[in-house]
């Protein structure tokens, strides 16, 4: 199944065995993800529960989105201004410059067409119709960060990927050219030539493989990206660590901080923030203006769907975290930041939307692991 993609060989196989994380066999965590350290008590969720457990996984009808063509058309005046896609999909703009993080315009985060977590929410704008692109970065390797259809459409255009070590070997297999693929350790950076653009990768916690046998065989990482005039963080996905503190120290200050908040489990351990985690990483990160990602796409955990957004409304203010909660498809400037509207109380509840099919375990594939990012 080429949605699996390729493991890593060659002289990229051993530029992998050359990093401090590559342990074992496998890369690591600098802190153990320990399951149930959030709640001892917490159970870990079967198959059975994913497939059938938990309340209002998914909205009772569509969200509300808009379309940022016209805006995309105007420069932001303040030179830096973010629009959020779905998941951890953010076009970037900065400086004069278009990023594009984690992409996936696919309809499942998942290698089969017909199993797997379905999303609930289109992507506001068709990737045919996306502006031309400067850079597009891809934290780690799992289905709904990696997208094996939407990477066969990027490869067709002449942009540059970074991401972390080993995930080229997925890029290269599906037909991006090994000369646009730019993979980074820890601490590493990448230039964009002409540019004055830097994307240096740092640490995160969580884990990758996009099949039960090929876990840990590439790195996952957060990404920074920074301009003459302008920072920001993407967290890819994480955990809650100490080392936010360090990436401050080094790579600071940001003027925007996005952070996973969606699809969180308490026996799980830290391998994801949730919105209250997030909130936590914000501090140490010390940034001006927080934009949630990770949320509002795919039903991947056992909470309700706007259960971040409900949290991050609640606990942002007290927290005094500037929290930027725009729909989809709809641009916002860090620097002209309005108060929160909580738009996703308005979803239509005369109308539900289709619901993810549930197959059944026999239906997966066996390559397929759960929890799925």
């Amino acid at each position: 199944m080429q949605s699996l993609g390729k493991k890593p060989a060659g002289a990229r196989l051993e530029r992998i065995k050359a990093s401090p994380r590559w342990m074992g066999e496998q890369f690591r965590n600098l802190h153990p993800i320990t399951p149930g350290l959030r709640d001892p008590n917490a159970s870990m969720p079967t198959l059975q529960d994913f497939l059938c457990g938990g309340e209002r996984r998914v909205p009772k009808g569509p969200l509300p989105a808009r379309n940022p063509l016209e805006v995309w058309g105007k420069k932001p005046a303040s030179g830096l201004r973010a629009t959020w896609l779905g998941h951890s999909t953010v076009l970037i703009e900065i400086d004069g410059l278009r990023i594009l993080t984690d992409p996936v315009w696919g309809p499942r985060a998942s290698p089969s067409r017909i199993a797997g977590p379905k999303r609930f929410q289109p992507v506001p704008v068709a990737l045919k119709a996306m502006p031309p692109l400067d850079l597009v970065i891809v934290s780690h390797d799992h289905y709904d960060h990696l997208d094996y259809p939407t990477i066969r459409k990027l490869a067709k255009l002449n942009v540059p990927f970074v991401t972390s070590l080993g995930v080229g070997a997925h890029l290269e297999a599906w037909g991006v050219s090994a000369e646009r693929i730019t993979e980074l350790d820890w601490w590493e950076s990448y230039a964009l030539p002409g540019a004055g653009l830097t994307v240096t990768a740092a640490p995160s916690q969580h884990f990758s493989g996009r099949t039960l046998r090929s876990r840990n065989s590439t790195l996952w990482s957060s990404m920074v990206i920074r301009s003459p005039r302008h920072a920001v963080f993407f967290s890819g996905d994480t955990g809650l660590t100490t080392e936010y503190q360090v990436i401050r120290e080094r790579l600071g200050p940001f003027d925007l901080v996005m952070l996973e908040v969606g699809a969180f489990h308490p026996a799980w351990g830290d391998m994801h923030l949730g919105p209250e985690h997030a909130l936590e990483a914000f501090a140490l990160l010390g940034g001006s203006a927080f934009l949630p990602v990770h949320w509002g796409t795919f039903s991947l955990a056992m909470h309700a769907w706007d259960q971040p957004a409900e949290v991050l409304l609640e606990l942002g203010p007290k927290t005094g975290a500037t929290v930027l909660m725009p729909r989809l498809g709809e641009p916002v400037e860090p620097a002209h930041v309005e108060r929160v509207e909580p738009w996703w109380r308005n979803v239509d509840s005369s109308a539900r939307a289709p619901v993810a099919e549930a197959p059944t375990a026999a239906a997966l594939p066996k390559a397929m692991s759960w929890p799925l990012d």
